[in-house]
């Protein structure tokens, strides 16, 4: 035993001492000075300023000259502060403040930084985006300790919340110290081999730590080699580091022959990412980016006993085996050690232990190209194309885990991800539209690429370096139009001649002329593109000094606008032509509350109005008066956006046929040598005609010729020609279907939903023309037969819109409008939306749904900070529906309420443990709480009888607690409990406590005290809370994160600590608020402290007096004393139980037994506790 208890207190000696030095090298150690106060005005940048006083070069902490401290020209979310510090520096703490002297103060903001200030990162940690307090008035400092710090030369704070009251305002100071750094740069062939002078005789340990950033998703990073093939590898794999561990049984990489060990993800984006590996005899440590992996190999095997040299950035090429044909890095190493070696040192040096293969240089080049990062569904970029030429040319890369998702749109081109595939549509006036897939699996989260050249009727596609188009498949020349839409729906965008800022100032006191429009279409293009769209709007922006929009509130106007028909308007807010008001005036939040505009305050200081104009008859403005420019100091300035449009109204355009006689009738179809017909029907007739013209010998002709079948006719003099279209199910059965139909002097060609379409040629020698004089029919025939008993919507011709619902309007049996699309589009509402009829199409009711959007696809996200919580009251969603709704659903959630099963469901990421992922509890003291146990694992316990215990269900033994997303589904029907977690692992078990969920209270998030009755396990982990991204929560019909984060709804939820809403739980995406760090502040600052947790100043912490060390080496001490003790117990335990082992028979069990053991630890329940183990 002497020996061993040596060892141990050696190793506790060794311990003593590390922490010892630990605790001095933090003393003397000081990173926390002053970085921004002695930097020139020039290291200041900003998106935009309200005046030369308001600047972004008086923003630094306590500053008072200037108008003390920058302030933006308009207070909204695009608004950013910068700082260049010079060079990479470790930034370890930030602090704020308001204006000087001003109602101006930023209460919540973001931090970003950069190598380069072009590739931006959002400061984080343990895989939560923060956002950081800010100030509650404009004088006193805010301090934020950064955990962990950062390297970085530039920051940007960009304002999330300011004071309502007033505007954005910022003072800031940046604290750290100066930043040693050591770079080594790989092209992607060359490579550093370091040779060991001596091999140690005995090696202990191996430790390689590293940072290192690239834009590549695969390369070497280092590679150490033995006999018989032993090896050990890091390598990046699509974005991952994946460790290679082989152990010399068989030839890499023969499967079963070694370990590999992946962390990380997306490591490819140009940012520092840090590794350290750790190689004691078989155990092998890697950690990337604070995430920690283990590993112990079994038998002897140990990857120490390895050749005396590794190499660097790729594998030298006469260590390289065809069955390693794996790249070299392209990228940058920073701070490269090998067991305490400056390896980029002695490369630098030209040491003779170093050899340099290829290209090496010594510092890290910033990218040329710079990721966009879309952040929500509804984020877009847009970028200005060239107006009218025939030519367009696109090359971008893309990486995402979604199935479909716009890419890109102009006026003519849409190119979209749609099922994992790039798919090219090209809609030309006048032909049909055309559509290109290529590509497959592309939603698998890499890199790809995507090029479009057309130029006139040349087109060209080229997917990952694949050519999938063929030329000439164009019909006349394209135009590319003048904006080009990145990320979102398509809009279409028309330009004018001032979309620069217009200043006004009237010197003389004459009223200033007016300033107007000339717009990059005619009038009779920017009509049919009103006209033809579902939304159109128009963005003015107003900065006015002393200068109103209207004399009094209601009073004459002194500005107005001039719309497209030379009519003049004086309405300000959205789409209402009758309100005299701005936005703020419809929103009620104008600074003044008297006034319906921020400028009719005549306030002598700059403020704003922003509008967006949207009554389509008005649009677009053609002209901007402003008179109130004449007193002294009375100044103005505005901005028109262009005009944009979105969507197609002749989409729900429809009609509904109720009788075989009626039909509508239009002009003659002008389609002679081409003309391609397209429209939706629905019907539960078997047979009836589409539409028909006649001419005295030639005709065409679309119908429902029986319940599957649907023929083209036509006769242009060469006899009829019947295209037919067969399906395999009746299409009478009151569901929407498309067909498209087309004919030119080449083929005719038919096609009905997504069946095989079938194509006809043309005679060689026959007539071409088409010659029709009739009136067009739709829904019936000249002689009304056969006609159409159903509905017909979005009929085209030759790509122009018919409107039906007008014409429909005065023609007796038929009605403008169709009932019954949900029956079709019905499956479009996800996640338990409900489909809603309107009259032209329908709408997703997403009120029970967890998740938000057009179709209940937007998953509502929230990230939790430290004690943090939301509670959600069933009893008050009762009596705030009960008196809308008398119906079942509402009546469920009664005080007497018996639930005999529900459905609960949660989306999570975090790396806390243990943790509260939710708790629904009763007036009777049941509940179920879903908890992560302190090794991470899921665990469910279910209390269904207030006389019985708990009934435990622990799911594996897999830490959910790994940073990913997990879902997790729970359905109960009486005592019968399914859980489902990441969809695809399944499991069961029966109840014993209960089959009723009675009288039900409150649904709980984050952190909780209860409920009444719970056992400790629940306890311990509500007293913990949860730290991290929770989405798609429900419980039976009750969405508590809906009611919590959505604005204007009843007060069902009640919400504690920083809780706010994220774009979706798998981007470490919107930051959000973390407690407020406010017993620090750093050496050196200036002037006032920071508002402490509760707002206040805080004082002075910074107490190092010798009291205090003394006090830190005293505790230390006992510490040490403690685990040596206790070392020494567990040691003679282990002792005892070998020699008792010695003495006892085998038995079978042994191996439950231990397992049993293991998970009673885990549990904190009582024995007499039921558990279910998987």
């Amino acid at each position: 035993m002497e020996p061993v208890a040596g060892a141990v207190l050696g190793v506790l000696f060794l311990l003593s001492v590390e922490r010892r030095s630990a605790v001095l090298a933090r003393d003397t150690y000081n990173c926390d000075a002053p970085l921004a106060s002695s930097l020139p005005r020039a290291s200041f940048s900003s998106s935009s300023e309200l005046s030369g006083s308001h600047g972004p070069g008086f923003a630094n902490l306590n500053r008072r000259d200037g108008a003390g401290g920058w302030t933006p020209l308009v207070s909204n979310k695009y608004q950013w502060l910068q700082i260049d510090l010079g060079k990479r520096m470790e930034v370890t703490a930030v602090a704020t403040q308001g204006g000087y002297g001003s109602s101006d103060w930023v209460s919540s903001y973001l931090l970003m930084f950069s190598d380069g200030g072009r590739n931006w990162k959002q400061y984080q940690r343990e895989e939560s985006i923060w956002s950081f307090p800010g100030n509650t008035n404009a004088d006193s400092v805010v301090h934020y300790r950064l955990q962990p710090p950062f390297e970085a030369r530039f920051l940007r704070f960009l304002p999330l919340a300011w004071n309502p009251k007033g505007r954005i305002g910022m003072r800031i100071e940046v604290y750290g110290c100066a930043y040693r750094s050591e770079m080594v740069n790989f092209d992607g062939k060359s490579s550093l081999l370091y040779i060991f002078n001596q091999k140690p005789m005995s090696p202990t340990k191996d430790v390689i730590s590293l940072k290192f950033k690239t834009g590549q998703n695969d390369g070497i990073l280092f590679h150490r080699g033995g006999q018989n093939g032993k090896c050990i590898t890091l390598e990046l794999v699509k974005g991952k580091l994946t460790l290679l561990l082989n152990s010399g049984s068989a030839n890499l990489p023969s499967p079963g022959a070694h370990k590999a060990l992946s962390l990380g993800s997306l490591l490819d984006d140009q940012h520092w990412h840090s590794v350290l590996v750790e190689v004691l005899g078989s155990h092998v440590r890697f950690t990337v980016d604070r995430h920690t992996h283990h590993f112990q190999a079994t038998g002897e095997s140990s990857f120490l006993d390895l050749d005396n040299e590794i190499s660097f950035g790729g594998i030298p090429g006469h260590r390289k085996s065809m069955a390693f044909p794996h790249r070299n890095f392209d990228g940058c190493f920073e701070n490269l050690y090998y067991n305490g070696v400056d390896i980029i040192d002695l490369s630098k040096k030209q040491k003779p232990q170093i050899l340099i293969m290829g290209n090496v240089s010594f510092s890290c080049s910033h990218p040329h190209t710079v990721p966009v990062t879309f952040l929500s569904p509804r984020s877009y970029l847009v970028l200005g194309g060239t107006f009218g030429e025939d030519k367009a040319s696109v090359a971008l890369q893309f990486r995402t885990w979604n199935r479909s998702g716009l890419l890109l749109a102009t006026q003519f081109l849409v190119l979209v991800l749609h099922d994992g595939k790039v798919k090219l549509s090209l809609s030309q006036p006048g032909h049909a539209a055309r559509d290109t897939t290529a590509g497959a699996g592309l939603n698998d989260g890499q890199w790809h690429s995507v090029s479009l050249t057309a130029k006139g009727n040349h087109l060209s596609v080229i997917v990952d370096g694949e050519a999938v188009s063929v030329a000439g498949s164009l019909r006349g020349q394209i135009d590319s139009g003048n904006t080009y839409y990145l990320g979102d729906t398509a809009w279409t965008s028309v330009q004018h001649n001032g979309s620069h800022w217009a200043r006004i100032k009237s010197s003389s006191g004459e009223s200033p002329h007016p300033l107007s429009f000339k717009y990059m279409a005619s009038m009779e293009q920017l009509q049919a593109i009103i006209g033809h769209a579902d939304h159109c709007q128009q963005e003015l922006a107003f900065y006015c000094k002393k200068s109103r929009l209207s004399t009094l509130q209601g009073g004459t106007p002194v500005s107005w606008w001039v719309g497209r028909a030379n009519e003049t308007h004086t309405y300000w807010g959205g789409s209402l032509p009758d309100a005299q008001k701005c936005a703020c005036g419809l929103e009620r939040n104008c600074l003044d509350s008297q006034y319906h505009c921020n400028c009719d305050a005549d306030r002598n200081e700059w403020t704003s109005d922003t509008v967006v104009l949207s009554h389509k008859e008005h649009l677009p403005v053609m002209q901007v008066v402003m008179t109130d420019t004449g007193r002294p100091h009375s100044e103005a300035a505005f901005t028109l956006g262009p005009l944009l449009c979105q969507g197609d109204n002749s989409f729900w355009n429809s009609a509904s046929f109720n009788t075989e006689t009626s039909y509508l009738h239009f002009p003659t179809f002008r389609g002679e040598l081409s003309a391609d017909m397209s429209f939706f029907f629905k019907t539960t007739a078997s047979s009836g005609v589409f539409l028909e013209n006649l001419g005295i010998t030639d005709f065409i002709r679309l119908e429902l010729h029986a319940p599957a079948e649907v023929t083209f006719s036509f006769d242009v003099g060469n006899g009829p020609c019947v295209v037919t279209v067969r399906s395999p199910t009746p299409l009478n059965d009151s569901r929407w279907h498309y067909v498209r139909a087309e004919r030119n002097i080449k083929e005719a060609s038919l096609h009905v939903d997504r069946l095989p379409g079938e194509t006809r040629p043309a005679p060689p020698d026959g007539h071409a023309r088409l010659q029709l004089n009739s009136q067009l029919f739709v829904g019936g025939t000249a002689t009304r037969q056969r006609g159409f008993l159903g509905c017909i919507r979005a009929l085209r011709l030759n790509g122009l819109a018919l409107d039906l619902e007008e014409r429909a309007t005065m023609t007796p049996g038929v009605e403008p409008g169709c009932h019954g699309h949900c029956s079709s589009y019905g499956h479009l509402c996800r996640n338990g939306g409900r489909c809603t009829e309107k009259h032209r199409g329908m709408a997703c009711d997403c009120t029970l749904s967890a998740y938000d959007g057009p179709f209940c696809e937007d998953e509502i996200s929230a990230y939790f900070g430290i004690g943090s919580s939301v509670i959600y009251n069933f009893q008050e969603h009762y009596n705030h529906t009960s008196s809308k709704n008398s119906s079942s659903l509402v009546a469920l959630f009664r005080e007497d309420l018996t639930l005999t099963g529900e459905m609960t469901t949660l989306s999570f990421r975090t790396t806390g443990t243990p943790s509260l992922l939710l708790c629904v509890s009763s007036f009777s003291e049941e509940y179920l709480s879903v908890i992560l146990t302190p090794n991470g694992s899921l665990q469910i316990r279910y209390k269904l009888d207030r006389h019985h215990e708990p009934d435990v269900f622990n799911f594996g033994f897999q830490n959910l607690a790994d940073g990913q997303l997990h879902q997790v589904k729970i359905n109960r029907e009486a005592a019968v409990v399914s859980v489902e977690v990441n969809q695809s692992e399944r499991r069961q078990l029966i109840l014993s406590s209960g089959t009723e969920f009675n009288a039900v209270k409150s649904l709980m998030l984050g952190m909780i005290l209860g409920p009444l009755g719970a056992d400790a396990a629940t306890l311990r982990a509500g007293a913990r809370g949860f730290t991290g991204c929770l989405s798609a929560v429900r419980f039976g019909p009750a969405v508590p994160l809906k009611a919590a984060l959505s604005p204007g709804r009843p007060g069902s939820a009640t919400v504690r600590g920083p809780v706010a809403a994220a774009p979706g739980c798998t981007q470490s995406a919107e930051p959000r608020a973390p407690a407020r760090e406010a017993t620090w502040r750093p050496a050196g600052g200036a002037g006032r402290s920071g508002p402490r947790d509760g707002g206040e100043p805080s004082v002075n912490a910074d107490r190092r007096d010798p009291a205090v060390i003394g006090g830190v080496i005293t505790v230390v001490i006992f510490i040490l004393l403690c685990v040596t003790a206790i070392a020494v117990r567990i040691y003679r335990q282990r002792w005892l139980y070998q020699k008792n082992e010695s003495n006892s028979p085998k038995h079978g069990a042994r191996a439950e037994s231990a397992l049993k053991s293991e998970l009673n630890m885990q549990s904190t329940g009582s024995e007499s506790q039921k558990e279910y183990f998987f």
